[in-house]
């Protein structure tokens, strides 16, 4: 992918490896993840979903201050926000239900939970039963669900997902067909 007016695609093999190397439970959810699953569609950052627990919280924290991880905040430059009082720790994430970052490594946002068909909040424990260890060019990702990261987007109900929307169907489709 190339850059654009929202930046540039996440290097996606760097976030990974620092997570992994961090023992960071996570789930990757978004554009990363479909991607994974085949979508041609592009995104600019790396979605994911963290379990929910003090040592996951700090092992992310680690992860977050290894990539220089500074806060990402709408109508502020890079630097404006770099600025700003945050520090990268377990508490200050583990406060947060959903937070944006900037990394040397592309735009990270930070999840607890995504909605279902019914707009219930589904934390890491209740997704990585669906989750699937895929892999894209030797790079080794678990993801989300395909039908989980189709509810919480038809749940969103944004206009960038509603354009996502109808390959993410014909995806789910395949993927059905072939586990027949």
């Amino acid at each position: 992918m190339t850059a654009s007016s929202e930046g540039t695609a996440p290097d996606v093999a760097r976030l990974v490896e620092v997570l992994d190397r961090h023992g960071v439970d996570y789930l990757v959810v978004g554009g990363v993840a479909t991607r994974f699953y085949g979508a041609e569609r592009p995104t600019w950052d790396f979605d994911c979903l963290v379990r929910r627990t003090r040592g996951n919280f700090e092992r992310l924290a680690m992860s977050m201050r290894e990539l220089n991880a500074r806060l990402r905040v709408e109508g502020m430059t890079d630097d404006e926000a770099a600025e700003l009082p945050t520090q990268v720790h377990a508490e200050t994430i583990a406060r947060m239900e959903i937070s944006t970052w900037r990394t040397d490594a592309g735009d990270l946002d930070v999840l607890v939970d995504i909605p279902n068909r019914q707009g219930h909040r589904m934390g890491y424990d209740d997704l990585v039963v669906a989750a699937r260890s895929l892999d894209q060019g030797g790079l080794v990702v678990k993801v989300a669900g395909l039908s989980d990261i189709i509810a919480s987007k038809e749940w969103a109900d944004r206009p960038k997902d509603h354009e996502a929307l109808p390959e993410l169907h014909v995806l789910q489709a395949r993927l059905d067909q072939a586990e027949e």
